[in-house]
This record gives C-alpha cells, structure tokens and sequence, in this order.
C-alpha cells in the first residue's frame, strides 16, 4: 500500500470570487478566465467548500481549484494510494486528493486547528470520503517525526508542502526520507505573490522561500521543475 503526503496554506489573489483563489504572479486575467473555462472539471461540493472558506479572514490560504484539480490528475497518474496531509485548513485539498485516491487509499491530514478542519469534515462526509481520511491535529513537525520513528520512511508516493513558511525547509528534509524514490514532493507558494523577486522585502517567510527555492534548484537528491499553478508550485522528484 503506497500514500500520499501533503502539507497546505496559501496566499495571494487574482480570482478570488466565489472562492476561486489566485493566480500565478503576472497573469493575463483574460487568459485565466480562459484557463478556467476550458480546463476546470468542477463539482458542487468543492464550489461550496471554497465558497466558505472565502469567508474566513484566512480564506487566501485556500488552493485554487485548477491546483486541487492538477494535484488529483497527479494522483491518479502516480497510482498514490498512501496519503498524508499537513496542513489541511478547510479541507479543500483533503477533498480534492480523496477523491483522487482508489478505494484501498489512505489520506492522513494534519493540522494544527480544530476549527478549521471542522468545516472540511462535513464536506468529506457528503463526498463519501470521510472513512479515507485521518485527521490528526498537533505540530507538523512533531507529527512527520512521528510518522518516520513508525517506520514510515520510504513509503509515501506524494508530497505536498503548504504550511507555515519559516519550517518549509524542515518539512522538505523529512518529505524527502517519508517519499519513495521516485516519488514526487509538491511545495506550494514558491513564487509568494511575486515578493520572492522584491528584493525590498526580506521577512522571515519570503527569505525562508527564497532560500528553499535556491535549495531545491541545486538538490542533486531530486529532478526540480517550477510551474507558475496558483502561487507558485515546486515539483521534485527524488531520484
């Protein structure tokens, strides 16, 4: 049995009506409506999940659904059945990858509030998802510790890493002995709403993004790619 494993947050804003979320920094807003159009398949319950999480003060940490809607296809295209979350805020992701999963899959998804997973709970429950999802609620880093002292190294088909920013590098070092060879680790929120390249602005997040962007590019453990999906996304593949 092979899982996935996430980690979720997000910021930045293109198309945020109805909760749609953002686009990549520097996009045609002509050409993503376009983009939206013609490509995104979507369903009722993820509309009216992203619409309630668009009205938290939070709301931008919400994936956009062309990203919720790429991270599925991966899914399915990887044949992930193992599945880890950190960082699940409302539940969108959890949404998108459950559903994604076959029927022997299985998404654990950490997150630090009991609030916010509480709305994705009830959306996993009418999407017929809830018994593939384990929700655990603590610290991510003590959480990935206690997965790798369970003998869960080298198990994972798929990472994706979006929480706190300042711990991205730490959630990446322990992604990268949780993933299989082979297997792919997403980062979300590379391009921070274009303040990676504002050398103006040097807070501890876009430093800590910079720097694990600069990281992954010259990583000889993986094959990197950057895509401009949502706020930027960061596969690597460990070799």
């Amino acid at each position: 049995m092979s899982y996935l494993l996430l980690f979720c947050e997000n910021n930045g804003d293109l198309s945020n009506k109805a909760g749609m979320g953002k686009a990549a920094p520097d996009t045609n807003p002509e050409l993503f409506e376009y983009l939206l159009t013609n490509s995104l398949r979507d369903s009722d319950i993820k509309k009216r999940l992203r619409e309630e999480t668009a009205n938290l003060p939070e709301g931008g940490m919400q994936i956009t659904p062309e990203q919720g809607q790429f991270m599925a296809l991966l899914v399915k295209a990887l044949g992930v059945k193992k599945a880890l979350e950190i960082g699940t805020f409302t539940g969108y992701s959890a949404l998108c990858v459950a559903e994604a999963l076959p029927e022997d899959g299985k998404l654990v998804a950490c997150d630090a509030s009991e609030d916010w997973t509480r709305i994705g709970r009830k959306y996993w429950e009418e999407a017929g998802v809830a018994n593939e999802i384990e929700l655990r609620i603590g610290d991510a880093i003590q959480s990935l510790d206690t997965l790798l002292s369970q003998g869960e190294a080298d198990s994972f088909d798929l990472a994706f890493i979006d929480a706190d920013k300042v711990n991205m590098d730490a959630y990446y070092e322990r992604c990268l002995k949780l993933v299989r060879q082979g297997g792919m680790i997403l980062l979300d929120n590379v391009l921070w709403g274009g303040r990676v390249v504002d050398t103006a602005i040097n807070d501890e997040d876009t430093v800590a993004i910079r720097a694990l962007n600069a990281k992954i590019r010259d990583d000889d453990r993986v094959d990197a790619s950057m895509l401009m999906v949502g706020d930027g996304l960061y596969l690597a593949r460990k070799r």
